[in-house]
């Protein structure tokens, strides 16, 4: 064998396993056909990023007098600098992996990997030639793609996908995103902040419908005071592009309604990359879309690992990074503990931002458990009094009976920073009382996390 591990994409799951796998002694290739650090550097959780970083500043100096600070003229955006800024950290964060690869002695293939028989993998070169490698152990890593409705046909100008939304050649003056998952969210957030007339299409009741509805109803609120118009429990029949402009055709509980905008962008999920890999031919069992794996990301095929979107559990980046870790510890001879697919934290990086862990209100009830849930409100937070950032609010979820942390929802100022508390509080069992007893340092945001569980006891101070 060439080696002892093979990972077919670079991407947050593939090239973190790829690293770990070194650490641990194996000797590791990984294929990508594209960048190094795949869809997330440089499609995705990076470069997006980049932009709502450009759109913030601007709303910053579109304020600035709320700050105190008097600027003579007016802020004016530079889309095409905004997107070179965007890309430029992408490329630089790809060039980090590079160097990462380097550095743990990991073989990089450039080309299109496909599994030709056990141990076997074909890849087709980019310089059009083909080889092929071997190993003991493959990790298949391919992760997703912007999903394609049948009536909302991306043709990559006046109707698109992720891609081409964080490299249009110019800003458009009217938008309207299908989907509020974090994704669509984003995106609404940045054109509109920008200046773009943005519309958001969403099928069912609530907008970011994975959160807690409560957080989904006040950041709905907080959105439409921005300018975004939303409209839920609505689905998109139709595009007509024929025109200079798009006719979106939208089906809403009151009849049809027509909206024109310059672009339609579809954010409405994604789709695996399992189609050409050689799956098939070699055996591996899949279902609705999905790679069926283990708890240690085993295939049914020995010798034949899973990771990341194209698997069980959230399509996130740092879940992709944690399966491959544990996979690659399992083929290590390890005994790594499987991933506890509750405590995995989600994020939503428009402003203010939304971030997540575990049971919503409304499951936690479903689940059976009698609960106690505290709140508290960023307007009564010294540090975002002071960062002008009052919006949004902390809801912790504990069972009354031990005490046990459900689930944490939180809308506001850096709450995206905040939601590791929580998920390691989680992780270490952490009680109520627990979180009320750990002093939070103040003035900080982080504090909301004490107060909304001191709230839950009904013991909180500052409301």
């Amino acid at each position: 064998m060439d080696y002892d591990l093979i990972v077919i994409g670079s991407g947050p799951g593939g090239y973190v396993a790829a690293i770990r796998a070194s650490q641990l002694g194996l000797k590791t290739a990984i294929i990508e056909k594209e960048s190094l650090g795949g869809i997330c550097l440089n499609w995705g959780c990076i470069p997006t990023k980049a932009l709502i970083k450009s759109a913030q500043v601007f709303e910053y100096l579109n304020h600035s007098q709320d700050y105190g600070i008097k600027i003579n003229g007016a802020g004016e955006v530079d889309f095409a600098a905004v997107v070179k800024r965007s890309r430029g950290v992408a490329d630089g964060m790809s060039k980090g992996v590079q160097f990462l690869m380097k550095k743990n002695k990991i073989d990089v293939v450039n080309g299109f990997g496909k599994l030709k028989s056990k141990g076997v993998v074909e890849v087709k070169l980019n310089d059009g030639s083909t080889k092929q490698i071997t190993a003991k152990n493959i990790i298949i890593a391919t992760g997703g793609r912007s999903r394609e409705l049948p009536n909302l046909k991306q043709d990559g100008v006046k109707v698109i996908g992720y891609r081409q939304a964080m490299v249009l050649p110019k800003q458009p003056k009217s938008l309207v995103v299908v989907g509020s998952g974090a994704i669509g969210i984003e995106f609404a957030y940045f054109y509109n902040a920008i200046g773009t007339k943005v519309t958001v299409v969403e099928f069912l009741d609530n907008i970011v419908p994975l959160e807690d509805e409560e957080i989904s109803r006040n950041l709905q609120r907080i959105l439409k005071k921005q300018g975004i118009n939303i409209m839920t429990g609505s689905n998109v029949e139709s595009v007509d592009t024929s025109g200079e402009l798009c006719k979106v055709n939208i089906k809403t509980a009151t009849g049809t309604e027509v909206i024109e905008a310059e672009v339609v962008l579809s954010a409405v999920g994604i789709a695996t990359n399992i189609e050409g890999i050689g799956l098939e031919e070699v055996g591996v069992k899949t279902e609705r879309g999905k790679v069926l794996v283990d708890d240690y990301y085993k295939t049914n095929i020995e010798g034949v690992y899973a990771i990341g979107d194209i698997v069980k559990g959230q399509a996130l980046a740092h879940v992709a990074s944690a399966e491959g870790i544990i996979c690659v510890e399992k083929i290590a001879g390890q005994n790594p503990h499987p991933l506890d697919y509750n405590n995995i934290p989600g994020c939503t990086y428009c402003s203010p931002e939304v971030a997540s862990v575990g049971y919503t209100e409304k499951a936690a009830k479903e689940a059976g458990y009698e609960i106690r849930v505290g709140k508290f409100p960023f307007s009564a937070s010294g540090k975002a009094s002071a960062a002008g950032a009052k919006d949004g609010f902390v809801k912790l979820i504990f069972d009354a009976k031990y005490g046990e942390f459900l689930g944490a929802h939180m809308l506001g100022y850096n709450v995206t920073e905040m939601i590791a508390e929580v998920v390691t509080a989680r992780k270490l069992e952490a009680t109520g009382h627990e979180i009320i007893k750990s002093v939070h340092p103040h003035p900080t945001m982080s504090e909301a996390v004490m107060e909304a569980a001191a709230a839950a006891y009904d013991e909180v101070i500052h409301l």
